[in-house]
């Protein structure tokens, strides 16, 4: 049987040694949460058999459970040889939602949380020389205000913009190979201006790490450093100059060896600035022309079937005349996101908010940490422009979001990577924030016209602020991050969930579509635009792809209404 999803998860952090545990694996649904009590750990087989890395809930499981569940039990075997356990053996997980609890020999190994970000463990005390065991618990309670969900759902059925949930292992498992002495992460710095690169690398022991960085087979710059332990940091300038910019995804390939380890990665060399209403990219006043993007798949749910499917969905944006995507509700695999880098599409990486309880502070200890491990995992994208962590964060059960949270988070982003803006909470009354942003599904296109125009001519700013009475506007460029969202359903008399009353033909969905853009794009202090969405997903239906990827409409026809000039442009 072949491996799915056998590729590499990560390229930017690639090492040679490294074996994919994707594939079949013992699986069982523990309902009462009490495989822990009963020692599941310890079993020699599980009832069932699952489909790794498709969550249960996907057909491509071969499990097909729609409804809760609690908890899920995983559990398969490996086998190392004596040459695998020379060094440490780390054992990855690219995400698991919620909870994972791990077990080497029936032995526990470390906790986790978060459903969207990657983990590792150091099971090398634990492993031995033949066969091993992995078992993997995953507890899950999309309803308790206390995990963020997202886009799944917390009744039984999807409904409205809420879709069918995940549970468990839902990106590739595999296992890594390493010396004693080892690089364990780093973060790149790219300089425009000077044509440089500086480079900070966490290391595991003593010893000189060397950095060699090329362009298209040619030798760019190299250099090393020497560490005692800790922290290394080195400083390269470049001897040619190829930016990295939207449509022209430049890269340079880089090299980290130290002792024996030697780790694959690349870069781009652009940066990101604000200058008044202004986003700049490499300098240069660039209209963002992005789409929403939900990251769901009909037959995987949240698990693209291939590797195919996350470049489609990139090249059906940019058919359109998209140069990016707002990856909303969700922290998107690092192997969609090496496309975005090498295709020069940008994005904006968010977190999966949905459902969390913003009004308690207790529930911040477990969010922030979550949320750093995203921003630490995917900080040396190039396409990557910006954070935004909260989006409409509505008040819960009647309490108001908690101001604190908010601020909190932002802060912590900022003092994270200073080099990218951040959005506070997207499409909710702003707390502090660099970007003024606002979602707005008005379907009228004069009446949205006008709204934007106070914006542009310096008028009643209540009118085109949606909430005058909790947040000020102090001068921050604007973003108009979710606007349209028009229903239509190919299928006549299909139920379908959508934003306002639909078109009746579909000459009519395309002048309300021009109508609405247009009044964005000939707005000169409007730096962006974010149209929901790409593609239908389940029951709603305000893509402009069916969620098979089919089109509704004539590619050519949208492309020309988003692809032209924009007022703010350079």
């Amino acid at each position: 049987m072949s491996i799915p999803r056998s590729e590499h998860p990560n390229p930017q952090f690639m090492r040679k040694s490294w074996q994919n545990l994707n594939g079949c694996w013992e699986f069982e649904i523990d309902s009462g949460r009490s495989g822990i009590d009963r020692r599941f750990y310890e079993r020699d087989s599980l009832s069932q058999s699952i489909i790794v890395p498709f969550c249960p809930e996907s057909s491509l499981s071969g499990v097909g459970c729609k409804d809760f569940m609690s908890a899920v039990w995983y559990r398969r075997s490996f086998s190392l040889d004596k040459n695998q356990l020379s060094g440490r053996v780390l054992l990855h997980f690219g995400a698991v939602d919620y909870e994972a609890i791990v077990f080497i020999n029936k032995k526990e190994v470390g906790r986790h949380r978060g459903g969207y970000t990657s983990f590792c463990f150091d099971i090398t005390e634990l492993a031995v020389e033949g066969e091993n065991t992995v078992t993997v618990c995953a507890v899950d309670d999309v309803r308790s205000g206390c995990q963020p969900p997202g886009k799944q759902s917390e009744l039984y059925y999807s409904n409205g913009c809420d879709y069918t949930r995940t549970t468990g292992i839902w990106q590739t498992v595999w296992l890594e190979f390493v010396p004693n002495e080892y690089i364990k992460g780093f973060k790149l710095y790219p300089d425009v201006e000077n044509s440089k690169i500086s480079i900070t690398a966490e290391l595991c022991g003593k010893g000189r790490l060397t950095v060699d960085v090329s362009y298209e087979g040619r030798s760019m710059a190299s250099g090393s450093a020497i560490s005692n332990g800790g922290f290394v940091s080195l400083e390269l300038l470049l001897k040619e100059k190829h930016l990295w910019e939207p449509g022209n995804g430049r890269l340079y390939d880089i090299k980290l060896s130290f002792g024996e380890d030697e780790v694959s990665s690349y870069f781009g060399l652009r940066s990101v600035r604000i200058d008044g209403v202004k986003f700049l990219i490499n300098g240069k006043s660039v209209f963002q022309r992005l789409v929403l993007d939900q990251g769901f798949y009909p037959d995987g749910i949240y698990t693209a079937p291939n590797e195919e499917a996350l470049v489609r969905d990139i090249k059906l944006s940019i058919a359109l005349g998209f140069n990016g995507a707002r990856l909303h509700q969700k922290v998107f695999e690092p192997r969609f996101l090496y496309h975005c880098d090498r295709l020069g599409y940008i994005v904006w990486g968010e977190y999966a908010n949905w459902g969390f309880d913003h009004s308690d502070p207790a529930n911040l200890s477990g969010f922030l940490g979550e949320w750093q491990e995203a921003v630490e995992r995917d900080f040396n994208h190039p396409s990557i422009v910006g954070w935004c962590p909260f989006n409409e964060t509505w008040d819960y059960d009647g309490r108001r979001q908690d101001d604190r949270i908010i601020e909190t988070v932002y802060r912590q982003t900022k003092l994270y990577d200073p080099t990218r803006p951040c959005i506070d909470t997207s499409g909710h009354f702003h707390v502090v924030t660099d970007i003024f942003d606002i979602h707005d599904y008005e379907q009228n296109p004069e009446t949205f016209k006008s709204k934007l125009s106070e914006f542009k001519d310096g008028g009643d700013e209540s009118r085109w602020n949606p909430f005058p009475y909790r947040q000020k506007y102090c001068g921050q460029p604007m973003f108009v991050s979710e606007y349209g969202g028009i229903q239509w359903s190919e299928k006549s008399g299909q139920e379908a969930w959508g934003y306002g009353t639909a078109p009746k033909t579909k000459d009519e969905f395309l002048e309300r579509l021009k109508g609405l853009t247009d009044a964005i794009m000939d707005n000169d202090r409007i730096f962006g635009l974010c149209y929901t969405q790409l593609y239908d997903v389940e029951q709603e239906a305000n893509g402009l792809y069916t969620y098979q990827r089919e089109p509704k409409f004539d590619v050519e026809i949208i492309n020309k209404i988003f692809a032209r000039r924009a007022g703010i442009e350079d």
